[in-house]
């Protein structure tokens, strides 16, 4: 059997996430966050980020979110899947020249036919190996398979916990369309299973 793939998160995706993390909760905040899980400071100091690999940065992507999870409660959710959303436009204006001409690409399309593109950017910003996203259709629905998984890193939940990948994929999707789409995690890696997988419900209203 075929053993899952590692966990692994681009650097400069890590780097997004961090500065919109920072931006939207403040730097103290995000610090107390950090401290009431008895993890470092020094996770976010911009020195050490710099430093980090793909390995690395899953692995404190991964913890920074156990912590918000711990930190918030029920409401983690809602606010990881805001950072998710805010995540989007910062991926698109930092972009790499070839990255930025696809998104203007797709731009060009009819509305309708927009989402899967979108979302093959999205994973293009999340992945380090072409395998480790990918983007599939389900009918008329589309669904984003994440075998790297870089937030469930040493989590073990009982129930889905991919709350960024959430809102990065609902962003997509309203930057594309300029409509909202439902999306779902059905399978995580946190929860055991082999890979991460969202199903986004395409309405043909």
């Amino acid at each position: 059997m075929k053993e899952p793939h590692s966990h692994i998160l681009p650097t400069r995706f890590f780097r997004q996430f961090l500065d919109v993390l920072t931006d939207e909760l403040g730097n103290e905040a995000l610090v107390s966050i950090l401290e009431k899980a008895s993890l470092p400071a020094d996770f976010i100091d911009p020195q050490a980020v710099s430093l980090y690999n793909t390995a690395t940065a899953a692995e404190t992507y991964a913890r920074i979110q156990q912590a918000m999870r711990f930190y918030y409660g029920r409401g983690a959710r809602g606010t990881l899947i805001r950072i998710g959303r805010l995540l989007w436009p910062r991926l698109l204006e930092t972009a790499s020249l070839s990255e930025k001409a696809q998104a203007q690409i797709i731009r060009t399309l009819p509305p309708a036919m927009r989402m899967k593109p979108a979302l093959e950017l999205l994973a293009r910003f999340m992945r380090e190996h072409s395998e480790s996203v990918t983007i599939h259709t389900l009918d008329l629905d589309l669904l984003l398979v994440d075998r790297a998984g870089a937030a469930t890193t040493a989590q073990q939940e009982v129930t889905p916990i991919c709350y960024v990948t959430i809102g990065l994929v609902q962003e997509a999707l309203f930057w594309a369309s300029g409509r909202e789409h439902d999306v779902e995690e059905h399978a995580c890696r946190a929860a055991g299973a082999r890979q991460c997988e969202l199903k986004v419900t395409v309405s043909t209203k």
